[in-house]
């Protein structure tokens, strides 16, 4: 398995990929930021969690397929 075949801009899932990790950056930011009480932080942090999640599930999605030709 190479890192390298997480490039795939061709394939919808590489895009997939990156808005995860965009939504999971935005995420972070805002737990960081802003003075969230317990139930907003959980609504925030919640999400978050299963985003960087399924994230991870895609990305391996895509080391473990052949790139696109």
């Amino acid at each position: 398995m190479k890192l390298s075949r997480l490039w795939q801009p061709r394939r919808g899932l590489f895009w997939v990929m990156v808005a995860f990790n965009l939504l999971s950056s935005l995420a972070a930011w805002a737990l960081r930021a802003l003075p969230l009480t317990g139930p907003a932080f959980a609504l925030v942090a919640v999400p978050a969690l299963l985003n960087c999640g399924f994230g991870l599930v895609v990305a391996w999605g895509l080391i473990r397929d052949r790139p696109a030709a």
